[in-house]
């Protein structure tokens, strides 16, 4: 809906100039009239397609974004554990997604079930990433997006064995090849082995925005707050490059990093 959104209004725009100065107002303004109807039309099919996802847990688990948690739940549990990064990168995506239907707890709350139901769950992954790819349609950057946000995740505390082998699985069936992925992997690996070399104590306090006095309760609440403000979100990217992503997900790993140096620094 957000790029109808952004296309609608440079035809409007475009509408307007050729009007304007090619045919006559009266023309313009009506076009212009039906061009708001019919992205109002689009609003409200939208709003009723998302309440009618959200209407039941089965439904929603084959939905694009349905399946995508599936997968975030694969990529998590691959190594029989979840860090605190990934746990609150997990979290604020379901309220990044809840936020866009009717219901936000109750879709939560779906999120939630879809995600605990797979997490347990080994022998469909192959099938659930089929079915996604399927969705995706032509959509490279969508697949990118996706790939590369569970990139950061399985990163977040350094990618195990069994989590690049999840996520080779999965790329395989999403027609990303073995050398794309290694080089989205490679490229994410380098940004994160230029920040760690550079940052020192009092620039992680800095980056953080705590002073060296502040307690670490206070800290982390800090920490989580800036990690919420600036993580790669799975809804806006959807509208924006891949350079976004990147972007966003440079940024929540430096506050990150910032945050394990000073705990370690405050034990």
């Amino acid at each position: 809906m957000i790029k109808l959104k952004k296309w609608v209004y440079i035809a409007i725009v475009l509408v307007v100039f050729y009007y304007i100065f090619i045919v006559n107002i009266w023309v313009t303004l009506g076009v212009i009239a039906a061009l708001y109807v019919a992205f109002k039309l689009y609003k409200v099919y939208a709003k009723n397609k998302l309440r009618k996802i959200s209407s039941s847990k089965e439904l929603f688990a084959e939905s694009e974004l349905g399946l995508f948690i599936a997968l975030v739940a694969k990529v998590a549990k691959a190594d029989g554990r979840v860090d605190e990064l990934e746990a609150q990168l997990i979290g604020i995506m379901f309220d990044d997604i809840s936020a866009i239907f009717p219901d936000k707890d109750k879709t939560r709350g779906i999120l939630k079930e879809i995600f605990n139901e797979e997490k347990e769950r080994d022998d469909d992954t192959k099938e659930i990433a089929q079915s996604l790819n399927r969705l995706l349609g032509r959509s490279v950057l969508k697949r990118r997006q996706f790939v590369g946000f569970l990139i950061q995740l399985a990163s977040s505390g350094g990618m195990s064995s069994d989590e690049d082998r999840v996520l080779r699985e999965i790329v395989a069936e999403l027609n990303i090849t073995p050398d794309e992925y290694s080089a989205m992997l490679l490229k994410f690996e380098n940004m994160l082995k230029n920040k760690q070399q550079s940052m020192s104590l009092e620039e992680a306090y800095k980056i953080l925005g705590v002073n060296e006095s502040d307690d670490i309760n206070a800290i982390k609440k800090t920490y989580r707050k800036l990690v919420r403000q600036y993580h790669p979100d799975i809804i806006k990217s959807q509208d924006k490059d891949e350079a976004y992503m990147e972007e966003a997900t440079a940024k929540t790993q430096e506050i990150n990093q910032a945050y394990e140096i000073i705990k370690e620094a405050k034990k």
